[in-house]
């Protein structure tokens, strides 16, 4: 039995209109120490230094500062107000209180699993982010930090491991996945905020588990884009472990193997993604899954600690400009209900039972724009099973709405 060690995080297959790129693994290669600086004779900094000290008394500085110069340099000496590191502009105190209010939120994961591969067996550990949502243990990270893993062990920011963690539970659809810790009541939950209103250019801060080594680390960018679909792949870049995601969130903070399930933060220090794929190969490409995208499930979880996914159970076609001109459609956005080669509202679903119809377009969830704001998908799972929502939708040039009472999804 051979032992593996790996950080959790996954690559993307970024694809463009005209090409496929097959994206790189990352890998960690040692670092080399440079050879010590020549000595210097002080000669030179005594006499310069005696300089200014007299200097500063003549003209009444009274030692408010000292430095030595040579050769047109000056340093800075310890304690003093000519400290260029004590100056903290806006934008510093802003990313180091988002760091100090999320970071006791943020956890290591460390897993552990055997696994097939040509050499026979082998025991496989590795390492990613949650996000602890409930004071009494809930953790949030991505599904593929977890799966195959036959231990979980959780490390807080304060350092304390706890080996009694239990996978609670998965989302069938989406890369989420939900942990608890057993026999704790008093961590710090994150606070979540919301994910459809976020800006492009906004700042965001990423904390995470970086290289699996690298707790807490704290990385910088602003939001590149949302909507993006992507298709994710494993370390190992197999087609069998190859997932589609949508509605993702692009940034550039960055986000390094073992950020997986790490928060993406606004600057008051609301969680508003769910860091979850980089493209190795590329500089400042990040993805966040939207945190609305998990927030129905986290109602449940904290219900009654199952994880039930809403559905409406309708087939569509995102509209985008290309799908408009090719279905003759009046708008630009939304979700055309179409299916090839049947119906797309399935039989007895919530959809089918308020009455939505096969070329309907569906153009608001609740009041939020299809499209602008995110898919039909990713809206819905903002909300459980049993909530009663809005869908606005067009029907033969017509307005209308229907409530939608949503079930359990079974797969």
């Amino acid at each position: 039995m051979k032992n593996d060690t790996t950080e959790t995080n996954r690559e993307i297959h970024a694809t463009t209109d005209t090409q496929s790129t097959r994206l790189k693994t990352l890998s960690l290669t040692g670092v080399s120490a440079s050879p010590p600086p020549p000595r210097r004779k002080l000669g030179k900094y005594v006499a310069a230094a005696i300089l200014v000290i007299a200097l500063c008394f003549v003209s009444g500085a009274g030692g408010a500062w000292l430095i030595a110069s040579n050769d047109n340099s000056t340093i800075a000496s310890r304690g003093n107000g000519n400290d260029g590191n004590q100056i903290i502009t806006e934008q510093e105190q802003d990313i180091a209180s988002v760091a100090s209010k999320v970071s006791p939120s943020v956890v290591s994961i460390v897993t552990e699993g055997e696994v097939s591969s040509y050499f026979g067996t082998q025991t496989r550990q590795g390492a990613g982010t949650g996000i602890i949502v409930s004071a009494d243990g809930y953790i949030l990270t991505n599904k593929h930090v977890v799966q195959s893993s036959q231990t979980v062990s959780v490390v807080t920011s304060d350092g304390v491991t706890h080996s009694n963690v239990k996978v609670i539970g998965e989302d069938p659809l989406n890369d989420v996945a939900f942990l608890k810790i057993e026999g704790v009541s008093n961590l710090k939950a994150a606070e979540l905020g919301d994910s459809s209103s976020l800006r492009i250019g906004q700042s965001v801060v990423a904390i995470g588990n970086a290289l699996g080594q690298y707790k807490n680390t704290v990385t910088s960018g602003i939001v590149s884009g949302t909507g993006r679909s992507v298709t994710a792949a494993t370390e190992s870049g197999q087609s069998n472990a190859t997932e589609t995601l949508t509605d993702l969130i692009q940034t550039d903070a960055a986000i390094n193997p073992g950020n997986s399930g790490g928060p993406l933060v606004n600057i008051a220090g609301q969680v508003i993604g769910m860091n979850t794929a980089i493209a190795s190969d590329a500089n400042g490409l990040g993805f966040s899954i939207p945190i609305n995208a998990t927030k129905g499930l986290l109602k449940g979880i904290l219900k009654d600690g199952k994880v039930e996914r809403a559905y409406v159970g309708v087939n569509y076609i995102s509209i985008t400009p290309e799908v408009a001109d090719t279905y003759k459609l009046s708008v630009q956005s939304g979700a055309y209900v179409s299916a090839e080669g049947g119906t797309a509202v399935v039989s007895g679903s919530p959809a089918d039972k308020a009455g939505l119809k096969d070329k309907d377009i569906i153009t608001k969830v609740n009041g939020i724009e299809v499209g602008v704001k995110g898919s039909v998908a990713s809206l819905v799972a903002e909300y459980a099973p049993g909530d009663t929502i809005e869908l606005v939708i067009l029907r033969d040039g017509k307005t209308l709405t229907l409530k939608v009472t949503l079930a359990a999804y079974t797969g």
